[in-house]
C-alpha cells in the first residue's frame, strides 16, 4: 500500500518533531504510512547520541536536542525535508535496508538530472564526490520509523561551516542548484516523493 503524501511547506521543526511522536506514538496495525515533505525555519539539530563538540561555532541559528540517530545537521529554507513514517515490521524492512531505500531514491531522483552519486559505508547520506548533498537520520518506535532525510536544493551553506556535518570534520555540502540543476525545490519534491513511495514498494 502507498504511503499517504503529506506536503507542509514551511514548518517549525519542534511541533513537526512531536507530531511525528504522537503519530507514531497513536498508530495501530492499521494505520497508513504517511511521508511528509516540508521544509524548516534555520535550526541545527543534534542527534540522540551527539556529541556538543560538533557545533564549532555558537550563533543565532538555534540548537535543538532530539531524538534520532546520527550527530548534528543543519536544516533551513531551500532544503527538501523527507519525514518517512513507516511500518517497518508490516513492510518487513529492516532499518538498514530502509536507510538503503532512502539512499537509492535519492541516487536516483539525481541520476534523472544528470548527476552521478553514492552512498559511502562510513557515513550514511547521499554524496556527490566527496561532498554530501542529502543527510538521513531515522527513529524507530515499535517497529515503526520517524525522522527521515533531507536533501539541499537552493539554500544558504554557510551555517554547515559552523559544525562538523553528521559528526564528520571538515565535510564538505553540495546543493542541487551548485550542481547545475534547474528544478525547483516544488518540482524536486514531487519527484522525491515518487520516487520514495516506489523504495517502499
Amino acid at each position: 500500500m502507498a504511503p499517504l503524501i503529506r506536503s507542509l511547506g514551511l514548518v517549525a521543526y519542534e511541533p513537526t518533531w512531536r507530531a511525528m511522536q504522537a503519530f507514531t506514538a497513536q498508530r495501530d496495525a492499521a494505520t497508513s504510512d504517511e511521508i511528509w515533505l516540508l521544509q524548516h525555519p534555520p535550526i541545527f539539530t543534534l542527534g540522540q547520541a551527539g556529541k556538543t563538540e560538533h557545533l564549532l561555532h555558537h550563533s543565532d541559528i538555534p540548537l535543538l536536542n532530539i531524538d534520532r540517530g546520527g550527530q548534528i545537521t543543519y536544516h533551513a529554507p531551500g532544503q527538501l525535508v523527507a519525514y518517512l513514517l513507516i511500518d517497518l515490521k508490516r513492510r518487513n524492512l529492516s532499518v538498514r535496508e530502509l536507510v538503503s531505500r532512502m539512499e537509492q531514491a535519492v541516487i536516483d531522483l539525481l541520476d534523472t538530472l544528470g548527476v552521478v552519486a553514492q552512498r559511502r559505508a562510513d557515513a550514511p547520506g547521499v554524496y556527490v564526490q566527496a561532498a554530501k548533498i542529502a543527510a538521513l537520520g531515522l527513529r524507530i518506535r515499535h517497529g515503526c520509523s520517524y525522522h527521515g532525510l533531507a536533501l539541499n536544493v537552493e539554500m544558504d551553506l554557510t551555517p554547515f561551516g559552523l559544525i562538523n556535518p553528521c559528526g564528520y570534520a571538515g565535510l564538505a555540502v553540495t546543493q542541487t542548484r551548485d550542481l547545475g540543476i534547474t528544478a525547483s525545490l516544488g518540482e524536486l519534491e514531487q519527484v522525491l516523493s515518487q520516487r520514495l513511495s516506489a523504495a517502499l514498494d
